[in-house]
């Protein structure tokens, strides 16, 4: 297979285990290529790509830039709080004033489910989906099991268990969806409030008992509390959320095995994880970043491949 099934990257649902496979075997390449001491190439010259962030991004909006420049690609980088957006523009009339640009590639972060797939019907540009609401963030779960593959050789076989805020996180299902087609088996743990009441429909189990999760698993992916994205009180205190489900060095000490540490960042340290835990051998977080970049670069660069000239 040399190209993706898909003509956008709107949500890993939309993929299929080959897509995955392709994707990872382009990022392979990618990564030789960012670890040279010339870190570009000319794939993307005659590409236009907008960034489009209605919602504040840091580690994913710079991830992307940097894919983008690596790839040499012309970019153009739109903030909602400084645009017109503010004045009542709707999203159509925004992304059509940026497509009369020439714009080739859009990447999207917006607070709203469905943004990129609403896009994706209305407007004739590839749409890259880096997180709408709390939908899907197919990048990042790219790039966490690409990660996982590279520390422990595979995905297929190995215990996930994903732990925290599951209600509000895109990670965590995109998660789920990338690590289900390539074979991992899938644990949640977290407050029964933060757990979504029917997800478990989709084949994962459920733990209540971080300690019993963390004996089950080969990899313990842990998410923050979102608490933006929280318009009630889902948990007692944050005290007992970390007493709970915190992940600290002794914990980890205690259980006989040693378990890969993940994080989408940003991390909350001291509460979902402590600064020994997130900065120990165990974790490969910052392995993640480098490999965001990676990703970021094959999902661009199969995507552009489809623009006809």
């Amino acid at each position: 297979m040399t190209q993706l099934s898909v003509t956008n990257l709107l949500g890993i649902k939309h993929l299929n285990k080959d897509d995955i496979t392709l994707i990872f075997k382009t990022a392979d390449h990618f990564k030789e290529v960012i670890n040279r001491p010339i870190k570009k190439v000319p794939s993307l010259r005659d590409i236009t790509i907008a960034n489009l962030f209605f919602e504040n991004s840091t580690r994913t909006k710079l991830s992307f830039e940097l894919a983008e420049k690596r790839l040499s690609a012309d970019i153009i980088n739109f903030s909602a709080a400084q645009s017109s957006v503010k004045k009542g523009e709707s999203l159509i009339d925004t992304v059509n004033n940026i497509l009369s640009m020439k714009v080739d590639i859009i990447v999207i972060r917006h607070p709203n489910e469905g943004a990129s797939d609403f896009l994706s019907r209305h407007i004739n540009a590839k749409i890259i989906n880096a997180g709408d609401g709390a939908h899907e963030h197919p990048t990042q779960a790219l790039l966490d099991s690409y990660s996982i593959r590279e520390k422990l050789g595979s995905v297929k076989g190995k215990k996930v268990v994903i732990i925290g805020d599951i209600l509000h996180s895109r990670v965590a299902l995109s998660n789920i969806y990338t690590l289900q087609l390539l074979g991992a088996k899938i644990k949640l743990c977290g407050p029964t409030t933060l757990i979504p009441k029917h997800i478990t429909k989709l084949g994962v189990g459920y733990e209540n008992n971080l300690t019993k999760a963390l004996e089950w698993c080969d990899v313990a992916n842990v998410l923050r509390v979102q608490h933006e994205r929280m318009d009630i009180k889902y948990f007692p205190s944050i005290r007992e959320y970390t007493q709970l489900f915190g992940i600290n060095k002794e914990l980890l000490n205690s259980i006989n095995k040693d378990i890969v540490i993940m994080h989408p960042g940003p991390i909350n340290r001291g509460v979902e994880i402590t600064s020994d835990v997130a900065d120990s051998k165990q974790s490969i977080i910052l392995n993640q970043v480098e490999n965001g970049v990676a990703i970021r670069m094959a999902v661009i660069y199969l995507l552009a491949q489809q623009i006809k000239r």
